[in-house]
């Protein structure tokens, strides 16, 4: 189950990556060509905000059954190692961060009546989001 979980997240993190890439630039589009947003557009939104939670819920089961999660940081040993520390805190910290920060994005769009606050407020709070998830992904293990 562990090493199910550890290539299903790892394989959503790809897709949440791309379709946060893709939102990011649809919006900055949008937003910079003067058009109205329209539900075409807001549905494109909820497809980064959804996938981008799926792949938080993914890793917040992969943290607690991980022996390199919770267990980790619950030793007292992760806060010496630069890599335990990035695993067992950094990460799941600053992606709940990231994903709390996309959430603000869509959620205040909706409540918004101006086209192009509406795109900028998206591309604004996900590439941020982005920027965050991208810091703190462990390269080394994810690509080696």
């Amino acid at each position: 189950m562990y090493t199910g979980l550890q290539h299903l997240h790892s394989g959503v993190a790809y897709l949440a990556i791309l379709v946060l890439i893709l939102v990011i630039f649809w919006m900055l589009i949008g937003s910079l060509s003067g058009r109205e947003f329209t539900e075409k557009d807001r549905k494109f939104g909820m497809i980064g905000f959804i996938i981008s939670h799926i792949q938080l819920l993914f890793g917040l089961i992969l943290y607690f059954v991980s022996p390199l999660g919770f267990t980790l940081l619950t030793s007292g040993t992760a806060m010496g190692d630069p890599v335990s520390r990035l695993t067992a805190l950094e990460h799941p910290l600053i992606n709940i961060i990231a994903i709390a920060l996309i959430s603000v994005g869509y959620i205040r769009s909706k409540k918004m009546t101006i086209s192009r606050a509406r795109f900028r407020i998206i591309y604004m709070m996900y590439a941020i989001g982005l920027v965050l998830i991208l810091s703190r992904i462990p390269w080394a293990s994810w690509l080696g």
